[in-house]
Order: structure tokens, then sequence, then C-alpha cells
């Protein structure tokens, strides 16, 4: 791909991911809790996949904005989109439909959960759903599940390693998925990568109906 070549919507869609990430960041670690439920301040935040999803997200598009402005690799990076775009779309819908109602809906609404709960994350999926890339080999929705694979084995593996810990804030099952018990904490964790491998099966399906 010529730099000739390049979508102008792909390279706003991108820039305007990358700048909602730093964005998002920023506000993160210089805002301050309210006390209420999944919530920490400064780089505490980075405990969480709902944050650690957006970053990823963010890295992505920066990488693949690079790509788009040298005309290499471009294709070879659908694997990453696609991984970050599942990530992300995973955390809008935990919190829409899982965390807003059980908590309410305003603190995941504000400041930089507003970019990373909703609107970054929408706009990672339209991105991904508008730009016409080539057809995505069915081998790169398994690698769309990784980093999901990823995060909960380390979350897993801390509990394991340091203990669950006291209440929250000091709690280290901060999402509370070993209340049950370990079996179905891990049961829990297999269910989100499976969800993840399912996500990116259906962006993957929805683009490639879009290829060149």
């Amino acid at each position: 791909m010529s730099n000739k070549n390049i979508s102008f919507t792909e390279l706003i869609f991108n820039i305007l991911m990358v700048i909602l990430a730093v964005t998002g960041i920023v506000l993160m670690l210089t805002g301050k809790p309210e006390g209420a439920a999944l919530q920490a301040s400064g780089i505490g935040n980075f405990k969480f996949y709902t944050v650690l999803s957006n970053v990823f997200c963010g890295i992505a598009a920066l990488i693949y904005l690079i790509c788009l402005l040298t005309g290499k690799g471009r294709d070879k990076m659908a694997w990453l989109k696609l991984a970050a775009v599942c990530g992300v779309a995973i955390t809008f819908a935990v919190v829409a439909f899982m965390f807003g109602p059980l908590y309410g809906f305003p603190q995941f609404y504000k400041r930089g959960n507003l970019i990373f709960h909703l609107i970054l994350p929408l706009l990672a999926m339209a991105e991904f759903i508008v730009v016409r890339r080539k057809r995505i080999p069915f081998k790169y929705t398994v690698m769309a599940a990784v980093p999901t694979f990823i995060y909960g084995f380390c979350y897993m593996m801390n509990i394991l390693i340091n203990g669950i810990g006291g209440p929250w804030p000091d709690t280290n099952d901060f999402y509370a998925f070993l209340s049950w018990g370990w079996p179905v904490g891990i049961l829990i964790f297999a269910g989100i990568t499976v969800l993840s491998f399912a996500v990116a099966c259906i962006f993957r399906v929805v683009s490639n109906r879009r290829a060149l």
C-alpha cells in the first residue's frame, strides 16, 4: 500500500483513537477515585481489563497508523486491530450490561471512564466495520483471544501467589470472580476468553464481507 492510496477515513479513525487513548490515560492518572466500586487512583487503574484493553487499542491504532503512513505492514497488522477491537468490545459490553446495572452507570461514564468505557470502544468498533481491508484469515481470531487469556492468567496467578487479600480496595480479586470459589472463577475467565474468540469471529465475518 503506497502513501498515495491511504484511506482518509482510515487515517482519521486511527488518529482519533490514538488521541482518545492518550487523553484517557492522562485522565486516569490524574483523576481521584470517588469511593465507588471498581475505582482506583493513578497507576492503580492499569490493573483493570477495561483500562488495559483501551490502552492496547490505542497502541494498536498507533502501530497501524505508522504502517499506513509508511506504506508497510498494513495487512499484517490486521490481527492486532482484531485483537484490539475484541478487547474494547468486551469492555463496552461488560460495562453497559453488567457493571453499569449492578453498580450504577454514572461512575462508569465520567472523565477517563467515559472515553474508555464508551467513546473509544464505539469508535474502534465503527472503524473495524467501516474500513475495508483484505480478507482476515481464521487464525487471526484465535490470536485475537490471546490478550484476554493472558490477562485472565495473570489475574489468577496474582491471587494464587499473593492471596485474595482484604476487602475493597485491598483485594486482589477486584472483580470478585472468586466469590464462588476457584472452579467458578476459572470457568468465568475461560468463558471470557471464549467470548473474546467469538467476538473476533463476528468482526472477522463482518470485515470479510466488505473485503477488498
